[in-house]
């Protein structure tokens, strides 16, 4: 029998059913070993020799591959394919053959584009050697995020206190983000108008124009400036007679979009689905993976880590064959469309992202998807079949209306479609855009020297707007072009950035965190090149050069290596008071903005003392705003991504002399004041009694905590009364009439589900309503979980609930695995408490923490305490995350080094 390996059990399962008894296909479930999360793992003096470590789960998956092995002729290593697949290759093969169990075994490499019975057997017969060259780009990129990760992160603890990590590509995403909110924190409005004019043919046919010369100049964009300006185009307008001086009319193509890669995929999901690229991915791993469908799993779409644009012949004639059976003739062109991969050093999947079968509509397969497996697989048949129909045509007219003196003119623009094309099936989103052309309208038919009557002139104001914060499709888009990272790891990149607090998404739109900011300017100070655009490209084309063979991965370590650790030893003797000055001088504009007198001492005038100056501070957890005549004066000031916000430092000083009132409770008549304690503000409901000698403590008075996203000056009697209230009842859900709560706990507001907690990251906790809740919940890992009843010892919940690898019962923080074959709808409490137990009795579970009350306010609590000194960072602790494939984050070394 010969043996296959392959990354996920899931694709295991379906891959043994096409190939036969033959063979036996078992998982490596993602990678099977990495470096460990400690100094030393990779040696820079030992010619970087790597130590690697398998974890305790990968060591089962190994062992039940080396038993496999026992008789076996053949072992086919048949991992994704793309240089992370190659990798947990290589890494099988070596942690096989330390084991001596390859002796007398033949190893090749198969790839699977696509999950399909006939894909699959085809690449068994063309088996192939492992591709050293990709082996050593993804060991050279593997130490490059390790070295970067346990050396600097260690810098930013040190200097930087209250950071968490930094990473070769998270890092310079991040300033991308903090840039453009500096550009928006600095832009300066300017007002300009527009002229429009509401004109008429001789035969009273009307059309809109808009002015484009005054006084014999073509106009700018903002050459209007002012309304005194636009009274004068106005007039001009107004007492002049208009003939038609010059008509243009063309036929126009638009061109279908190729299909998609990795990175425009996660745009476009983002664009049309509202999905993060976490989530695409997640959900396109699926349907690469397969569905059951009519009793066999089968792939519905090509592997989605991809850089490359290219489809087969066999998916080309597919298209052609159902753009004339389903559309007609007209839509399929004469020639096919052959798209041809731009990037350099493409991805090494071969083909774009396509569906297996285009014949598969998306109607056909609804009933065996869920709502987002449907959604995204709509849009990759949909883009796919589109990319190969006929172009869509326009006519379009140009005409210029001239006064008679010559110096006016006025400009009617018009578009008619005259053939859909593509458009029929699929039109490509786009990023922040505008139609301000006015071309989507159709123009009366004209004649030159036509005379034309004006009925209204149209002024109109306009003030120029701040560059867009970035999108999570925009950031993924800018990162793109300009070469950092790679498409297959932006999803993890983002959600780093997102884990680790340095930014939020507010909107759909990435706001940098203060923790993010002070990152930033702290690198961009002290280790400016490795943050730098073109540094970060140039690295990665040297990895892609790796992987051609073109140069030696080594070498590559050692050029950088060599500046960047003296870089790093810079930094011993960077004193904190010169990380203070750095960070004032760079981030002081934004955090203390110029009032309209230009005055910058104005602006950091103390609002308690009045008499001190406002500077940045770095304290125990991190950085503040803080008064420079402390002690005498106490005034602190949490700092704001969008600069220190007026109202809040004048509550603050109120704060920092004693707590605020609110006003009074309507029930209890008690008063509700503002409160600010060492771990944020709190609304607090009356006043703590005094404790009289002899007797218990009284009860402490009802608290809660403030959000973070709340500012300071907003908080009133009515949000204080919200906030006491939580938790509160949201509304029953709709299929298990269970009540659905909103609440603030121990991480933040969440809204509850039964066992089922869900962060709140955009929505407030105060006004959620049970639609969003219902969705949000839907969306959420727990979700589906089947309560079957409360435990005999403790009462609380056991119930049943589908992960990455099948279904398991879980018992507070006790998960234990269905046995296969299990029908998990056919499980009894006493059958899950017996698998709990077991499970339990070999160590499972994991050790509980002490839980904090859910409202603790201001006061701090032994839970509290426990992981503040938790936080420190020790530099040894943490294991990388994964994808949901298991695969490693593309900044795995800094996430570790947290």
């Amino acid at each position: 029998m010969d043996v296959v390996v392959v990354e996920s059990p899931s694709k295991a399962k379906t891959i043994n059913k096409y190939l036969g008894p033959n063979f036996k296909v078992v998982a490596s479930y993602g990678h099977v070993r990495d470096l460990p999360a400690k100094d030393g793992s990779v040696k820079p003096d030992d010619d970087f020799s790597m130590s690697w470590e398998i974890g305790a789960d990968s060591k089962k998956h190994i062992d039940e591959i080396a038993r496999a092995l026992d008789g076996a002729e053949h072992l086919y290593l048949a991992t994704d394919p793309d240089r992370e697949g190659e990798a947990i290759s290589w890494h099988v093969q070596q942690l096989l053959r330390d084991r001596r169990k390859l002796d007398g075994v033949d190893v090749k490499r198969v790839v699977f584009h696509e999950i399909t019975k006939d894909a699959v057997l085809e690449a068994m017969k063309n088996p192939r050697e492992l591709n050293k060259e990709l082996v050593d780009a993804y060991l050279a990129r593997r130490a490059l995020d390790y070295l970067v990760g346990f050396n600097l992160s260690p810098v930013l603890w040190r200097k930087l206190p209250g950071s968490r990590s930094a990473g070769r590509v998270q890092s310079v995403a991040l300033r991308l983000i903090c840039e453009r909110e500096a550009e928006i924190e600095v832009f300066q409005p300017r007002e300009y108008w527009t002229i429009d004019a509401l004109m008429a043919t001789a035969a009273g046919e009307p059309f809109s124009a808009h002015l484009t010369h005054l006084d014999g100049k073509k106009l700018g964009r903002l050459e209007i400036a002012n309304e005194e300006a636009a009274k004068r185009a106005v007039a001009a307008i107004q007492s002049s007679d208009f003939r038609v001086s010059s008509v243009e009319k063309k036929t126009v193509q638009r061109h279908p979009a190729p299909p998609f890669t990795t990175s425009t995929l996660q745009q476009e999901a983002s664009r049309k689905l509202g999905f993060g690229a976490s989530r695409t991915m997640q959900v396109a791993q699926k349907l690469y993976e397969g569905v059951p469908i009519k009793g066999e799993t089968v792939g519905l779409i090509t592997y989605m880590r991809t850089d490359s644009v290219t489809l087969s012949g066999e998916a080309i004639a597919g298209c052609r064959r159902l753009i004339d059976r389903d559309y007609g003739p007209q839509y399929k062109p004469e020639k096919p469309r052959v798209y041809k991969t731009k990037a350099k050093n493409a991805q090494e999947a071969h083909e774009a992202i396509r569906p297996t079968d285009l014949f598969r509509t998306p109607l056909s397969v609804r009933s065996y998807l869920d709502e987002n497996q449907f959604r995204l697989y709509s849009l990759v048949w949909q883009r796919t079949v589109a990319c190969e129909m006929s172009s869509a045509l326009f006519d379009q007219a140009g005409v210029d209306l001239t006064a008679a003196d010559g110096k006016t003119i006025l400009r009617a623009t018009g578009s008619v479609m005259k053939f859909d094309g593509f458009l029929k099936l699929y039109q490509e989103g786009e990023d922040d855009s505008s139609d301000e052309n006015g071309t989507d309208r159709r123009l009366p038919d004209m004649q030159e020297r036509q005379p034309v009557s004006t009925r209204e002139v149209k002024p109109e104001q306009h003030f120029t707007q701040p560059p867009p914060r970035y999108t999570e499709a925009s950031l993924v888009k800018k990162m793109e072009e300009l070469g950092i990272g790679r498409p297959s790891t932006y999803a993890s990149t983002l959600r780093v950035l997102q884990d680790r607090k340095y930014v939020l998404l507010d909107k759909k739109r990435f706001v940098p965190e203060d923790r993010g900011r002070l990152v930033t300017a702290f690198l961009s100070n002290f280790f400016s090149k490795y943050v730098e655009y073109d540094f970060t490209a140039e690295l990665e084309e040297k990895l892609d050069d790796i992987s051609a063979g073109a140069i030696d991965w080594k070498r590559v370590l050692r050029e950088f290596w060599s500046a960047f650790s003296t870089a790093v030893a810079s930094t011993s003797d960077l004193r904190i008071s010169q990380v203070l000055d750095a960070l004032d001088e760079d981030l002081g504009p934004h955090f203390f903005p110029v009032g309209p007198k230009g005055d910058t001492e104005e602006a950091r005038r103390c609002p308690a003392c009045e008499n001190g100056r406002l500077n940045l501070k770095l304290g125990k957890f991190g950085a503040f705003i803080g008064c420079s005549k402390y002690p005498e004066c106490r005034y602190t000031h949490r700092l704001n991504a969008g600069g220190a916000d007026t109202d809040d430092m004048v509550q603050g000083a109120e704060l920092a002399a004693g707590p605020k009132l609110l006003g009074k409770d309507p029930a209890t008549g008690l008063d509700i004041t503002l409160r600010k304690g060492p771990y944020g503000l709190y609304v607090q409901l009356g006043e703590q009694a005094a404790k009289e000698k002899g007797k218990k403590a009284p009860p402490k008075p009802k608290r809660a905590s403030v959000p973070k996203h709340v500012a300071t000056g907003r908080i009133d009697l009515e949000i204080a009364l919200g906030l006491l209230s939580l938790p509160r009842e949201v509304g029953a859900h709709p299929e298990t009439r269970q009540m659905i709560t909103a609440g603030i706990g121990r991480f933040g507001p969440y809204v509850k589900h039964g066992s089922n907690y869900v962060s709140l990251k955009e929505d407030d906790v105060l006004t959620i309503g049970l639609n969003r809740a219902v969705s949000l919940i839907a969306e959420s890992p727990g979700h589906g979980a089947n309560e079957l009843g409360a435990h005999p010892d403790d009462g609380k919940p056991v119930s049943i609930r589908k992960g990455r690898f099948g279904y398991y019962v879980k018992h507070g923080r006790v998960n234990a695995t269905l046995p296969k074959d299990t029908d998990e709808k056919s499980v009894t409490l006493d059958e899950a408490i017996a698998l709990l137990a077991a499970k339990a009795s070999k160590g499972g579970g994991k050790k509980a923490k002490a839980k904090a009350p859910e409202n603790t306010g201001g006061e701090k609590t032994p839970a509290k305490k426990a992981t503040r000194k938790a936080s420190k960072p020790k530099g040894k602790r943490k294991t990388a995350k994964t994808d949901p494939d298991g695969r490693t984050d593309a900044d795995g070394s800094a996430e570790a080094a947290d």
